[in-house]
């Protein structure tokens, strides 16, 4: 490959004279003599054989080939500020990359708002995103492919303050045979209906939650799933107030009036992987996602 003939800095001197208006107000910018600045200007023209800037009096301007040259230079120097940047940033600890493992039960909304602000805050250090169910979480941890990490419990050996709650609710189709009962619901008359419930993404020891008492089941792997198979009327499911809030304005949704367990409430909780040694990058996100949540009013 054949070697460069211009220079990252020959760029940023052709920006600044026209940014500045001229060579003079360029060197006063760049700290730098008026002749080496005119000098450098003068040789980047030279090597690629284009005029790039018009003298007219004291003020230079580009010309069209400068134009169109500059504004893809500009995507150079771009790009370069941000490689020193993340050098800085590495120098610093910050982490090049973190491991975000997220249970389904989270409400999407609020992740996506504190991952957008971490991107703004930390825009060299990427975030592999995990969503796992139940054990999924605690075998993230003990296999160390979690950095930060919001499960429904803490594993034993680590520490990890409360994040927030969510309200789990039961509810079916308004055309659903329970909802055609018009009348309070027992364990007895869930039985004889088909529940959807999720799946444990956990392979070592997974592990059930809520009510398993109907006869009939339909095990799917995504919270959506579920949400939709209840929608159209397949079953019946335990399903997060968040996710299913248009489907209970619109009506789409009703809740089964149970005796009793209407609502069950499922804790989460924030863990790191290895606190010890945990990052900048790492605390910012964590810190991000709890005031995500309480601006969410969890």
């Amino acid at each position: 490959m054949q070697g460069l003939k211009t220079t990252l800095e020959q760029w940023r001197v052709l920006q600044a004279i026209v940014q500045y208006g001229g060579f003079a107000q360029a060197a006063e910018a760049l700290h730098r003599s008026q002749s080496s600045i005119s000098y450098t200007a003068a040789r980047l023209q030279e090597q690629l054989g284009v005029s790039l800037l018009i003298i007219d009096g004291r003020k230079a301007r580009l010309t069209e080939n400068g134009k169109a040259l500059l504004a893809a230079a500009r995507e150079l120097l771009s790009d370069a500020q941000q490689l020193e940047q993340l050098a800085r940033r590495l120098e610093q600890g910050w982490e090049a990359e973190l491991r975000l493992v997220v249970d389904v039960a989270f409400p999407t909304p609020v992740l996506l708002q504190a991952l957008s602000q971490f991107t703004r805050v930390a825009p060299q250090t990427r975030v592999q995103l995990s969503e796992v169910v139940l054990s999924g979480a605690d075998e993230a941890l003990l296999e160390q492919r979690a950095d930060i990490l919001v499960g429904t419990r803490v594993p034993a050996g680590y520490l990890g303050d409360l994040l927030l709650n969510v309200d789990f609710i039961a509810v079916a189709h308004p055309d659903h045979a329970l909802h055609r009962l018009g009348r309070s619901l027992s364990s007895e008359d869930l039985k004889r209906e088909m529940q959807i419930v999720l799946r444990d993404s956990g392979t070592i020891s997974p592990r059930d939650e809520g009510w398993l008492g109907s006869a009939q089941r339909w095990t799917v792997s995504s919270m959506e799933t579920s949400a939709a198979m209840v929608a159209d009327g397949l079953g019946f499911a335990w399903l997060p107030r968040h996710l299913i809030a248009k489907h209970l304005e619109q009506g789409s949704l009703w809740p089964l009036p149970l005796n009793e367990g209407q609502l069950r409430r499922v804790s989460l909780y924030l863990t790191f992987g290895n606190e010890a040694n945990m990052g900048p990058a790492a605390r910012q996100l964590a810190k991000i996602l709890q005031t995500a949540v309480q601006g969410d009013g969890d």
